[in-house]
């Protein structure tokens, strides 16, 4: 049985990925089956650490972005969509495999496209409340097509609605485990106060790290801050740290990380008393794995279709504060931890609404439904 998964360009992608190829594995052995050899087909592989952990093989397809905006970039980029095009072609038919499960992405079209053209089936997953071009384009070939939010099924072809089924995000299993006991002594914190989690997706955020920047005297006089600033953003953003907290009594409760690992950031999260993070799907998840309170910064509508929506969709019950880029100021951002941390049952309310978001069964759904479409196009039906 082969399997191959498409799609990347962000963590939000790639990550569901690797739980449900962790699913996959896991319902392979309860059903006694033989586990399937699995396949990644994306320009690049992203994280190849979790890759090979989870013995997926990693195939290059070539990509192109097409823009929301006039580029010549984009005719380049049309030349690289075909040219992987024709290679993922190529490599699906000697591989032939069983399904192809799309997280969607500008990566996912060339091998989603040659997938439908071999009558391969196809499974996509929407991760955001608005789905992506990717996606859309991917749903006229599906037969299945899973969504995270309610509302994202309102956006596909009329026609593709009744193979739709909401899931939820699929998140990797560490992140619905207790952190451990150490946590806090094992990332230095100050125990003697909340802690703060500063998120700003996989490559990190200049504009989030700006804002915590300037608010940080206000911040570590009430609270430890965790800041994941982005690898190419850390040694700035340390520099302007070590300015600014120069002779503050507090500066040792600020903690900057260029990357967090998912055992570090299982550690984070678990103890976290709020979340400040952009507003990824995958990354709301985790945060509703977590059960903690959130203040959701999306990155602009213009830059990003989704996150905005996926925002307010997650704040609808309560579960979060959204907090506009174009709105947000160091006051603000400061008020607002402030009353959030200091009303322990505000958080609390937050944290059990946010948890209703999210379905620790998300992957092993994804996982069972790409069991059975495999095993039926293992067997000619």
């Amino acid at each position: 049985m082969r399997i191959v998964f498409t799609g990347g360009g962000t963590g939000g992608h790639f990550y569901p990925i690797i739980a449900v190829a962790e699913a996959l594995k896991e319902l392979a052995r309860a059903q006694y089956l033989v586990e399937p050899t699995l396949y990644y087909m994306a320009p690049t592989p992203f994280d190849p650490q979790a890759l090979f952990e989870n013995g997926i093989i990693f195939l290059k397809s070539p990509a192109g972005k097409i823009r929301r905006y006039p580029s010549f970039r984009n005719i380049i980029d049309l030349v690289f969509t075909f040219t992987g095009f024709l290679w993922s072609f190529t490599q699906l038919v000697r591989l032939y495999p069983d399904v192809v499960i799309s997280k969607g992405g500008y990566a996912s079209v060339p091998t989603v496209l040659a997938a439908a053209l071999l009558r391969i089936p196809i499974i996509v997953h929407e991760s955001d409340a608005k789905p992506g071009r990717a996606n859309l384009l991917g749903a006229r070939f599906a037969v299945r097509i899973a969504t995270s939010f309610d509302s994202a099924a309102q956006y596909f072809p009329q026609k593709t609605r009744i193979r739709i089924a909401r899931t939820g995000v699929p998140v990797r299993k560490e992140f619905f485990l207790p952190p451990p006991a150490d946590a806090a002594t094992l990332l230095k914190l100050d125990i003697s106060v909340p802690t703060i989690l500063v998120l700003g997706g996989s490559q990190g955020s200049a504009r989030i790290n700006e804002t915590i920047l300037a608010a940080l005297p206000q911040l570590v006089a009430h609270a430890n801050i965790i800041h994941q600033t982005g690898v190419q953003h850390l040694e700035s953003t340390k520099e302007v740290a070590g300015i600014t907290l120069e002779r503050d009594a507090h500066a040792a409760r600020y903690h900057p990380f260029g990357y967090l690992s998912i055992e570090s950031l299982r550690q984070a999260g678990g103890i976290a008393t709020l979340v400040i993070a952009r507003a990824g799907a995958g990354t709301i998840a985790e945060i509703a794995a977590w059960k903690r309170p959130a203040i959701l910064i999306p990155i602009p509508e213009e830059v990003s279709h989704d996150q905005r929506a996926n925002a307010y969709a997650f704040a609808e019950n309560g579960a979060a504060v959204v907090l506009e880029e174009s709105n947000l100021t160091p006051h603000l951002l400061a008020s607002e931890v402030t009353r959030i941390v200091g009303d322990t049952e505000l958080a609390s309310t937050m944290g059990a609404a946010g948890a209703s978001f999210t379905d620790p069964d998300a992957a092993r759904l994804l996982a069972a439904a790409a069991l059975s479409i495999a095993l039926s196009h293992e067997q000619g039906e």
